[in-house]
């Protein structure tokens, strides 16, 4: 299985966010990648974890309601306007990004980025033939992966999702 994330709508509200990390730690679910924003009433947090089908057990149980959505990883160029590239490449073929995740690991010294797309099949394909994907793509990053610093992807952190 590639590399996936889950997504919460949840209420803005004190301690809600605590909720959903102590439910996963205490489920032994750790987290690669975190975002959150909000509006008054309502919040979306999309999490990156090492293992993305417990987390979904885990907090269905626990009452929420989460999403799983698949991504992609590509590397870039630790240099300004290399994600545009990428962003140019498939806006260019008419394909909408859904979410973006700078992951905690790299490739060498290329930091990966996760994406998701309307179209993730023809992204990749589109991304590889312009040289973004991974060469790991070919074998997907897992979530798990991410967080045991498996050989071809050393654990280093590079941020949070955007």
């Amino acid at each position: 299985m590639g590399l996936r994330e889950i997504s919460l709508t949840l209420p803005n509200r004190p301690g809600t966010l605590a909720r959903v990390a102590r439910t996963l730690a205490e489920g032994g679910i750790n987290v690669a990648a975190i975002s959150v924003d909000s509006t008054p009433a309502r919040g979306r947090a999309r999490l990156v974890v090492n293992d993305p089908d417990r987390g979904m057990t885990l907090l269905k149980h626990a009452g929420y309601d989460p999403e799983i959505r698949e991504l992609m990883a590509v590397r870039l160029e630790d240099r300004a306007g290399s994600f545009l590239r990428v962003l140019e490449e498939l806006a260019k073929a008419k394909v909408n990004v859904q979410s973006v995740a700078i992951l905690v690991s790299r490739e060498g010294n290329q930091p990966l980025v996760g994406i998701s797309a309307t179209n993730l099949t023809r992204a990749r394909k589109i991304l590889k033939k312009a040289g973004f994907v991974t060469p790991v793509a070919d074998r997907p990053v897992s979530n798990a992966d991410l967080l045991a610093g498996a050989p071809t992807i050393p654990g280093e952190s590079v941020g949070l999702l955007l």
